[in-house]
């Protein structure tokens, strides 16, 4: 049976961002999974975890200047030792959350630089995060996000993220598989989840169009969610769309799965 996670970043955004954890324990996730822990002491992030009795799915590694227009470091060659005290960060901040999992967001590609040097980049970032976050116990993910959402982000095919796995050749690297973003791009959810499933460490999910909540688009939901018991995927999937309107109005698809957890 799959196991939900809620989105803090997008899920429960009516309430201030603390306020989110109780909201999502009460209707029922067991897990929470957000953008960055950063802006929080750490502390507090590990007592709200542990009071609402939740499991730190997934944080992404700091990813530069947000609000600035920053999607991530790791592609650009300038920016090396900036992802590297990022991957020293993230550590910190995952080992006190007990958090198993951490996603590397790839970045925007700078017109400034070569394909080569950008894939060189990527793979030496992606080796130097991998051995760090393994001696930790922390295992690391790259997402693929699609380019109309995201223009110019230079991880943005499954096919492409499973060749630069095959060249980073660590076994603490995995494929985080956002559902909404690879319909976008490519579409063979179904074919993709089975063929890749052993490198497949987190999946996220929100419907087509409009990233709105399951039921509200194109995606067969109810089909990929008994495809991915059938396949024996035993991982999380997190719940990161926008709601529609509230969230707890939206969570209509969710109360089968969440009242069994």
């Amino acid at each position: 049976m799959p196991k939900f996670a809620a989105n803090l970043t997008m899920l429960f955004n009516e309430v201030d961002f603390l306020d989110r954890f109780d909201a999502a324990a009460q209707v029922g996730f067991r897990g929470v999974e957000y953008l960055f822990p950063y802006a929080y002491d750490k502390h507090q992030l590990a007592d709200t975890l542990k009071t609402r009795k939740l499991t730190q799915v997934l944080h992404n590694l700091p990813a530069g200047d947000w609000d600035a227009g920053d999607r991530g470091n790791a592609c650009q060659p300038a920016r090396v030792g900036e992802f590297q005290d990022g991957v020293g960060k993230a550590i910190d901040y995952a080992t006190a959350l007990g958090c198993t999992r951490v996603n590397c967001m790839s970045g925007i590609a700078p017109t400034d630089a070569s394909a080569d040097a950008l894939r060189k980049t990527f793979v030496d970032n992606l080796r130097f995060a991998a051995a760090k976050l393994k001696a930790a116990g922390i295992q690391l993910l790259i997402e693929p996000i699609n380019t109309y959402d995201m223009p110019g982000f230079y991880l943005s095919r499954s096919a492409q993220a499973l060749e630069i796995m095959d060249e980073v050749a660590s076994d603490n690297l995995f494929l985080q598989y956002d559902v909404y973003h690879m319909q976008r791009m490519e579409g063979e959810l179904a074919a993709t989840l089975k063929t890749h499933l052993a490198r497949i460490g987190h999946i996220q999910i929100a419907d087509n169009p409009g990233r709105h909540e399951p039921g509200t688009g194109e995606i067969n939901y109810s089909f990929l969610f008994q495809h991915l018991d059938q396949i024996g995927y035993d991982g999380w999937i997190a719940c990161e769309y926008k709601p529609a309107a509230a969230t707890a109005a939206g969570l209509g698809w969710a109360r089968s799965y969440l009242s069994q957890h």
